[in-house]
């Protein structure tokens, strides 16, 4: 079989390192009907539940729960060219081969869509594939609400680019006998600092309670602890209140993102993390040079743990031994992204 090197797939608006693609917004929607559209004519049957996960299908000479591919269309704000797009446009172009080759499969085999993979306009990852898995209601991420001051929900949104579907999100609705993603252990946290405003002429640094100085110091401990252990620590949003120039603020929230590839390791960064935010948010430990103020309190919502995850060791065999057959090399890799199968543990452990 031979892939043509002519083939159109979706694009967005451009960025310095790829494309944008928030989900459930016009571009979304764009890249959507595409899915669907094209799907359909490879002879596909397309199903959209109630979180606009879209599931494309071609029948096989047998009934049974496909075997899929897929992804995400949706990206980071500044998302690159090959992240989950690649995953749902390899699994069409797996289509597009079996219908040009005229491929009648045993079983029935698709692609999938998720939403909101990323969690960057709506903040829990994996939102959608995790209700389909059974590990989050419905109605928690249904009322889940963008990122920023706009406030729209997630079913909001998917009834104002037409893709919240009447089937039920679920893995009983819409059964998958095994799924490949082309394309870790996280823990996503909320952390609140809170001090106290003062004018920042009239407030000598040592009558301060600092929110943001302090955050900065948390900022660096989080980098140096993940890096010590091999993981990686990210920030991706802060606000602070009141947000006025001549004011020290009262409070600083932020999301931290830790990861690695081992449990163990994931909760040992977070406890050294915990023990040493506290220390430098109370003032306990000052460098050299600073002055030492009054000292905030730090608090700590956990907003989507996952735990790492060995992939079937069927599925891994059959995608080694398919690249054998091709005189291909492959090899194991850890993946540092978080992606839908990780959810899918409790379906498939319940």
């Amino acid at each position: 079989m031979s892939i043509p090197s002519n083939r159109t797939f979706p694009h967005s608006a451009a960025t310095d390192t790829g494309i944008s693609r928030l989900a459930l917004s016009a571009a979304d929607k764009q890249a959507r009907d595409w899915f669907v559209a094209t799907t359909r004519e490879l002879g596909c049957e397309v199903s959209v539940d109630a979180m606009g996960n879209t599931f494309a299908v071609r029948p096989g000479r047998k009934r049974g729960p496909p075997t899929c591919a897929g992804s995400h269309l949706d990206t980071q704000p500044m998302g690159g060219r090959y992240d989950g797009i690649l995953g749902v446009c390899a699994g069409v172009e797996m289509l597009r081969v079996l219908k040009d080759e005229e491929v009648e499969t045993e079983f029935p085999v698709g692609v999938v869509n998720w939403t909101n993979e990323e969690g960057a306009r709506f903040p829990i990852s994996m939102v959608s594939s995790g209700v389909w898995a059974g590990s989050i209601p419905l109605e928690t991420a249904h009322n889940l609400k963008e990122v920023g001051s706009g406030g729209r929900t997630m079913k909001q949104e998917l009834e104002a680019i037409g893709y919240l579907g009447h089937m039920d999100a679920s893995h009983k609705a819409m059964p998958l006998g095994a799924h490949f993603e082309l394309h870790i252990a996280y823990r996503w946290h909320t952390l609140t600092v809170r001090g106290r405003a003062a004018h920042t002429g009239t407030t000598p640094f040592a009558a301060r309670a600092d929110p943001l100085l302090a955050t900065a110091k948390l900022l660096l401990a989080a980098h140096r602890i993940a890096a010590a252990h091999g993981g990686l620590a990210s920030t991706g949003i802060l606000s602070l209140a009141p947000g006025a120039v001549n004011t020290v603020p009262s409070r600083a929230v932020f999301s931290l993102d830790i990861r690695a590839a081992a449990d163990e390791t994931l909760l040992k960064m977070e406890e050294e993390m915990r023990a040493e935010f506290e220390q430098l948010a109370s003032g306990e430990r000052v460098a050299e040079g600073e002055v030492r103020g009054k000292g905030c309190g730090v608090e700590w919502r956990l907003d989507a743990p996952s735990g790492a995850v060995r992939f079937d060791e069927g599925c891994v065999r059959c995608v080694e031994e398919a690249a054998g057959e091709e005189g291909l090399a492959s090899c194991a890799m850890t993946s540092g992204a978080g992606e839908w199968v990780l959810g899918c543990v409790v379906w498939k452990g319940g």
